[in-house]
C-alpha cells in the first residue's frame, strides 16, 4: 500500500517531533500494510517553511534511520504547499518538491475559504506541466458550503485527496459527510492518511479503504488504490466523470452552484 500524504519527518512541522516519533510512525505504517510513504511537510502555511533542498536531506536521513532499525518502509520526497501568489516563481527557483519527483504536486487551501486566484493558479500549474492535487478539500468550509466550486476545480483539471480520518469521522460530521459526497460524485482521486503521529492523527488508511470497499464497492476501492501506483510511476491517474453534488434541502433536491 502507498500513502501519498504524511508528516513523518522529525522536527520540521506539526507532525513527528523526534526521530523516535518518526520510527514509531514508520512501524505503525507497516502494520497498516504501507510499504511506501511520501513525506509531505507543510510549506508556506503561515507557520512552517520546508523548501525542497531541506526536504531531500531530511528524507535521506530518515530512510537511513529506518533501514538501520530494519523497518520495511521507504519514505519518498514530497511537500504539502499552501497556495500562495509566488508559487509559480518558486517552482522555477527550485524551492518546490513535487510528489516523488513526478508531475503531481500536493497543494493545500486555507481551511476557511477558497482564495480568488485559486482557479487561475490551477490553470497556470497545468500550463507548467504540473497537476495539482488538492489536499483534504473536505475540511475547507467554503467548499463544503458551495460544493459547486469543488466540481468546477475538478472539471478544470485539479485532482483531490480525501483524508482517511475524515471518512472515518475523526474530523467531525461535516467533513465526514462531504468526504463521502466527494467519492460518490467522482470528485476525489486519492485517499491518504495525512498522519501526524500514532495517537491523535494516526494512519487509519487500511480502515478507510475497507470502508470504501464496503460502501462503494471493489471498483471504487481499486481505482483509488491504483491511482497511488500510477502517481509514483508518473502516469495519468484514473478519472471518472465528475458530477455535481446533489443534496436534499427543504424537501427539494437542488444542485449547489457558486
Amino acid at each position: 500500500m502507498i500513502d501519498i500524504h504524511s508528516h513523518i519527518l522529525p522536527g520540521v512541522d506539526d507532525g513527528a517531533k523526534t526521530e523516535e516519533d518518526s520510527l514509531a510512525m514508520a512501524r505503525a505504517a507497516v502494520k497498516q500494510g504501507i510499504d511506501r510513504l511520501i513525506a509531505t511537510p507543510h510549506h508556506m502555511n503561515g507557520i512552517f517553511q520546508n523548501k525542497k533542498a531541506t526536504i531531500l536531506q531530511h528524507v535521506d536521513i530518515l530512510n537511513r534511520l529506518i533501514a538501520a532499525h530494519d523497518i520495511p518502509l521507504t519514505v519518498l520526497y514530497g511537500q504539502e504547499v499552501r497556495i500562495y501568489g509566488e508559487l509559480l516563481a518558486d517552482i522555477d527557483a527550485g524551492k518546490i518538491q513535487t510528489l516523488h519527483n513526478t508531475r503531481y504536486l500536493l497543494v493545500e487551501l486555507p481551511f476557511e475559504n477558497v482564495p480568488l486566484y485559486t482557479e487561475k493558479l490551477i490553470y497556470d500549474l497545468q500550463m507548467k506541466g504540473i497537476i495539482p492535487i488538492i489536499a483534504h478539500p473536505e475540511r475547507n468550509a467554503e467548499l463544503r458550503a458551495k460544493p459547486g466550486k469543488m466540481y468546477d476545480l475538478v472539471l478544470k483539471g485539479a485532482l483531490t485527496q480525501v483524508t482517511a480520518g475524515s471518512l472515518l469521522g475523526h474530523f467531525g460530521k461535516e467533513a465526514e459527510a462531504f468526504s463521502h459526497d466527494l467519492i460518490e460524485h467522482n470528485l476525489t482521486h486519492f485517499v491518504a492518511s495525512d498522519a501526524h503521529d500514532i495517537d491523535k492523527r494516526p494512519f487509519t488508511l487500511k480502515e478507510a479503504y475497507d470502508l470504501i470497499e464496503k460502501d462503494y464497492g471493489k471498483e471504487t476501492y481499486h481505482l483509488l488504490e491504483e491511482n497511488t501506483h500510477l502517481l509514483l510511476d508518473d502516469l495519468i491517474v484514473n478519472r471518472n466523470e465528475p458530477t455535481r453534488i446533489r443534496r436534499k434541502k427543504q424537501g427539494l433536491f437542488n444542485f449547489w452552484k457558486k
